[in-house]
């Protein structure tokens, strides 16, 4: 069975939780042979892996993002682009009514080059007509170049080499979900999508606060992305999600109730239940297992463990996770310095299991998540956890209906440092109740959680749509 991988943005160019999650999973199907199909968005990180591959990766096909604005193509007349195309442009553009068949089949078309369609008069006279109905009152020059921008790396990487495979998988609807929905139009084979998070209400989080995106515009890129996973969700024969209410969401946002499916993330059970206890020394340690990322709320943290630190000053903080974004990480260390906020470490990359060896508990304050890894690990290794309420995050800590295990945590509302920062008190001066709580969720890990549980459920996934069962 040859399964080709379809990655953006994650492994394994960076560390975190998907591209943890892609290592294992690989590593965990040793019969299958694995063509990773990633997405970066600059070539100058061809090559630069942040993991060794397994032994049944067979093939690594790259693209990104930067590539497709160079200059390519003739003089850009268009010339080979048919009007019922140039429609699909149009409703591209406007969010309305695309038929993807349409456009897979222009840009797969003999001497079809996204330049050129890009600078064509065709091309043009779309932009010019909707700037006078929609955008009157923008300059031209911001938003000519604005809906360009938009529609370059989409076409660009519908050009691109399609690797063949028995299954196609995506970790996400974006770019990597429209490439899934190509691959399984052009070869006719199994598409299954996994969303980790809702990637469409993720971009839409990033692009309301990102600078590079003009104001007038962002609306225009968010329904941009709403395409792309309705795309997705058409061309797919399964949509998983972590956890039940993401697959609601799947749901309203135009996915066939029929294709969805829950399959929760696990972790290696084995390897963290063992890890003794932090052996007293008159301090509580909390560990955020987080990279350096904005959607982390990293700032948020620091300020509830400085209301912390007042209250109870033998606390000390680890943040163990990799750099993503190096602004970000800048702005951190200068509130610690301008706040003087003592016992805060930032460690790096580490050894999870080792390093959780002088952890008291851990903590998560996104604003943005799934099912994260980290909080899985926590529970297995017996520490409980104090999370925001994102994603499933309270159910990890209060569990499911059926689940009688008990708390293992606190869990508070995304970005309020109050509320954070005295859940992180009772965590640190109640140790019976801590320990107690870290007894419950690695119960619940255990009955609920484990890689091997969530292994079979992707294995016998994979032999359904094989043999086309479950095709919608």
């Amino acid at each position: 069975m040859r399964v080709c991988m379809i990655l953006e943005g994650s492994y394994p160019y960076v560390n975190g939780g998907v591209s943890s999650w892609t290592h294992q999973y690989i590593q965990a199907m040793p019969d299958a042979q694995f063509v990773l199909w990633c997405i970066g968005a600059k070539a100058e990180d061809r090559d630069c892996f942040k993991y060794e591959l397994p032994s049944n990766v067979a093939e690594v096909y790259q693209v990104f993002l930067d590539d497709g604005m160079k200059p390519t193509g003739g003089k850009g007349h268009g010339a080979h682009i048919k009007p019922e195309e140039m429609e699909q442009i149009k409703n591209l553009l406007c969010s309305q009514d695309v038929d993807w068949d349409v456009l897979f089949k222009m840009c797969r078309g003999k001497g079809f080059n996204h330049m050129d369609l890009l600078r064509s008069m065709r091309f043009l006279d779309i932009l010019d007509n909707l700037c006078s109905t929609k955008y009157a009152y923008m300059p031209y020059a911001e938003y000519f170049h604005t809906m360009r921008s938009m529609l370059l790396p989409a076409l660009y990487l519908l050009t691109t080499t399609v690797p063949e495979a028995d299954i196609y998988h995506a970790t996400a609807t974006g770019y990597s979900g429209l490439l899934g929905s190509l691959a399984a139009w052009m070869y006719k084979k199994p598409y299954i999508v996994t969303e980790h998070g809702i990637y469409t209400r993720e971009r839409e989080e990033e692009l309301l606060r990102a600078k590079w995106v003009p104001s007038g515009f962002k609306q225009q890129w968010i329904e941009l992305f709403y395409e792309f996973s309705a795309c997705a969700y058409k061309y797919a024969d399964v949509v998983t999600a972590l956890f039940g209410r993401a697959n609601l969401i799947q749901q309203d946002l135009g996915c066939n109730p029929e294709k969805t499916r829950v399959i929760p993330n696990g972790v290696c059970y084995e390897k963290l239940a063992g890890i003794p206890d932090k052996k007293p020394d008159g301090y509580v340690d909390i560990g955020a297992l987080v990279r350096i990322a904005r959607i982390k709320d990293i700032k948020t943290m620091l300020y509830a463990f400085l209301e912390l630190r007042e209250r109870y000053p033998k606390a000390r903080l680890h943040i163990l996770g990799d750099v993503d974004d190096e602004e970000y990480m800048k702005e951190c260390k200068e509130l610690i310095e301008v706040n003087h906020i003592a016992g805060v470490i930032f460690t790096g990359l580490v050894n999870i299991i080792e390093y959780m060896e002088k952890l008291d508990f851990t903590i998560l304050s996104s604003i943005s998540e799934g099912q994260p890894l980290s909080v899985l690990e926590s529970m297995a290794a017996r520490r409980p956890v104090v999370v925001t309420d994102v994603g499933c995050c309270r159910e990890l800590v209060e569990g499911e209906p059926q689940d009688t295990f008990g708390s293992c945590g606190y869990c508070v509302p995304p970005m309020h440092k109050a509320r954070l920062a005295h859940a992180m008190y009772r965590m640190c001066v109640d140790e019976k109740e801590r320990r107690q709580m870290g007894e419950n969720g690695q119960k619940r890990v255990k009955a609920f959680y484990t890689h091997k549980l969530s292994m079979e459920c992707y294995d016998r996934l994979y032999q359904e749509v094989l043999s086309g069962r479950n095709r919608v």
